[in-house]
């Protein structure tokens, strides 16, 4: 009896909590933030930030000394030296040796303390980097959220037409039945409610898709039962829209994580030009080793021949590099190279960026012309329906005509929805590129 009391305990909690999961419902700001934390592109940009954290410490390990201990033990067995008498035996001997040595360095030409530069610089730019993929994987998100809110209002739309006209098939009807209208009217309306049922189910279809990708970039697997919130966005005059694209571009020259990403690669690859010269330079280091051996020929204790036959080197050790196969010409040569890559890929972003600005602007300025021609177009299509309305209710046009005016008329609605939205997304593209982040810090 109580594992049944149990087993429905757990099955009613459960339940509930497929109901909350079902219920919720995501906002834009929550997509952003969940998207941020498990989308893959991102997760990888943050695998390289940690590379090159790890690239900083190896930069830092270099003005260590390096410090290593080794031991061998070995048989000798046939015609073997005495170490005593000098004398060659037939022996079997065992042998055990120790090694301590110590390394530093002394001078190289700074490119210790150029590769710690360097490290650090590379750390700042896996930084931006990862931000610009942020910044991306934001866009995308909100573009997505944005085509979920068209594609719902415009479902809405859709199914607003098929109630109007199966009410207009039910009183088509009604006339046929009182003799008013010839049955050619009620096929007519039939075939109507047919379209819009299509259309319904395109909407429907279309909706589906629209959450299928936000889920995916969300990397949620059950997209079925993902929903966001029904968040209502005016048009209202943009400050943004108040703005130059010369003002735009300007500030988005300081603030442009692109922008960033790019000087910072410059900077990296200035340094790289400075270690790879810095390798002509000679080097200085400093070394210190420690030998002890023991051999069974010996009668002294183990550790005592350790003690009494270990041996000290140290010293100082000087490279000067004269011809090494043109290798360090060649990295030099390569790091320039690079280097102007760098250059070139600076100023082609910077150029990119003021094309995009430009562009942005005038897309946005496009799609408020759009807008605000479909809004016009809908109050025209919707006094064309009621007069059209007027004129069939009184028998001036058949239920043909009347049925155009109708699909003339949502049609237009959906395009006031698409154009509504595209603006909106725009003039976040644009806001964007001004520094305003896609979602607002609360």
């Amino acid at each position: 009896m109580k594992h049944k009391i149990y087993y429905l305990i757990l099955l009613v909690f459960t339940a509930q909590s497929t109901v909350l999961a079902q219920e919720k419902k995501w906002t834009l700001q929550e997509c952003v933030a969940y998207a941020l934390e498990h989308n893959i592109s991102v997760r990888q940009s943050e695998l390289d930030l940690k590379v090159t954290e790890i690239t900083k410490k190896d930069a830092l390990g270099n003005f260590l000394p390096s410090a290593n201990i080794s031991a061998s033990h070995s048989w000798n067995t046939g015609l073997t030296q005495n170490p005593i008498t000098g004398i060659n035996q037939q022996l079997t001997t065992s042998n055990t040796s120790a090694n301590a040595s110590v390394q530093v360095d002394l001078y190289k030409g700074l490119q210790n303390q150029l590769q710690f530069q360097r490290a650090k610089m590379a750390i700042l730019a896996n930084k931006y980097q990862l931000q610009q993929m942020k910044e991306d994987v934001a866009l995308n998100v909100a573009n997505a959220y944005l085509q979920i809110l068209f594609n719902k209002e415009n479902l809405k739309v859709q199914q607003q037409q098929l109630q109007e006209d199966q009410r207009q098939r039910e009183r088509t009807q009604q006339l046929l039945d009182g003799g008013s209208v010839p049955r050619g009217d009620l096929l007519d309306v039939e075939a109507t409610v047919a379209a819009d049922k299509q259309r319904v189910i395109e909407s429907e279809n279309q909706l589906l898709i629209s959450r299928l990708t936000l889920a995916q970039l969300l990397q949620l697997e059950d997209f079925q039962n993902f929903d966001i919130v029904d968040e209502g966005y005016d048009m209202g005059e943009s400050e943004i829209m108040l703005q130059t694209p010369s003002t735009i571009y300007q500030k988005a020259k300081d603030t442009q994580t692109s922008i960033k990403l790019a000087e910072a690669n410059l900077d990296v690859a200035e340094k790289d030009v400075k270690i790879a010269t810095r390798a002509y330079q000679p080097t200085l280091g400093g070394f210190y080793n420690l030998n002890m051996r023991a051999t069974s020929l010996i009668s002294d204790p183990f550790l005592d021949q350790f003690w009494d036959y270990k041996g000290h080197t140290y010293g100082f050790q000087l490279n000067i590099p004269i011809f090494n196969g043109l290798t360090v010409r060649n990295n030099v040569a390569r790091a320039k190279v690079a280097l102007e890559r760098s250059e070139l890929a600076y100023d082609q972003q910077a150029l990119d960026l003021e094309r995009n600005v430009y562009t942005a602007y005038t897309d946005a300025q496009g799609a408020l012309k759009a807008y605000e021609a479909a809004v016009s177009a809908a109050d025209a299509r919707e006094q064309a329906l009621e007069y059209a309305n007027e004129r069939y209710e009184v028998g001036l046009i058949n239920v043909f005509d009347f049925n155009q005016a109708q699909t003339l008329s949502v049609n237009s609605q959906s395009e006031v929805l698409r154009t509504k939205y595209d603006y909106i997304f725009k003039i976040k593209i644009l806001e964007y590129y001004f520094g305003i982040p896609i979602i607002q810090k609360q």
